[in-house]
């Protein structure tokens, strides 16, 4: 089996390289081959220059885009040139650790479902991750509300599916809604997805986090949009 681990990637010069470091190290045992592509979207700090050394070797496969359009769109650029069985999204700071890949990836090659989402409700939540907390609280129970669903955690970087899962959905999102716009679309389809707890090491706006109250509100409106329109 084949997995492709997509990492969309913008102005995280930091910590991309001890990312992709740490997808190298993960052992998945021999009947699993990786693929790590890494869609940079529009950096303009070192990134790029790090990717490009890292390419060398063909460690990585990377894909450019010329302007930053949005995590969204990264995924749906790793999505269609990779080439895995399985597909997992990493997002390209330390908030999450590859160490959980194994127990991500349990339930789907068990063949119990088709989708799995990491949870990070079991994580002890700092006080200046309150608000993000709630809002992601919120938005969680929003989707439990009108979709019929039992998530604890829809905004979790770690997403992991199977690629057959995806025929006949079409992606569109280019911002953070992409968790809003995998889950409804998952959900209309009555996939099989099971949650599954992950470790989790938040960082601040100060530190770097991208998401914020704008996003909130977009994936707010789209849970009404793929609920009841599209």
């Amino acid at each position: 089996m084949k997995l492709s681990i997509i990492i969309p990637v913008y102005n995280e010069e930091k910590t991309i390289e001890e990312v992709i470091r740490r997808v190298e190290r993960v052992n998945l045992g021999h009947k699993i081959t990786k693929e790590i592509i890494v869609v940079n979207d529009g950096s303009t700090d070192r990134t790029p220059r790090i990717l490009k050394r890292l390419s060398m070797g063909n460690r990585i496969r990377i894909f450019n885009h010329s302007r930053n359009l949005g995590k969204g769109a990264g995924v749906r650029t790793g999505i269609k040139m990779s080439a895995g069985d399985v597909i997992i999204i990493q997002d390209a700071d330390l908030e999450y650790s590859p160490s959980d890949y194994p127990r991500l990836l349990e339930p789907i090659l068990k063949k119990e479902v088709e989708v799995v989402y990491g949870t990070r409700m079991r994580v002890q939540v700092k006080p200046e991750f309150y608000l993000s907390f709630l809002g992601n609280k919120l938005l969680t129970w929003l989707v439990n509300l009108f979709f019929a669903s039992h998530f604890s955690d829809v905004f979790v970087g770690y997403k992991v599916f199977k690629r057959e899962v995806l025929k006949g959905i079409k992606l569109k999102s280019n911002g953070f809604n992409i968790e809003i716009e995998l889950t409804a679309k998952f959900l209309k389809k009555k996939l099989k997805i099971k949650e599954v707890p992950i470790s989790y090491q938040g960082r601040s706006w100060r530190e770097g986090k991208k998401i914020n109250f704008r996003d909130g509100l977009i994936s707010l409106l789209n849970i009404f949009y793929y609920r009841f329109f599209d």
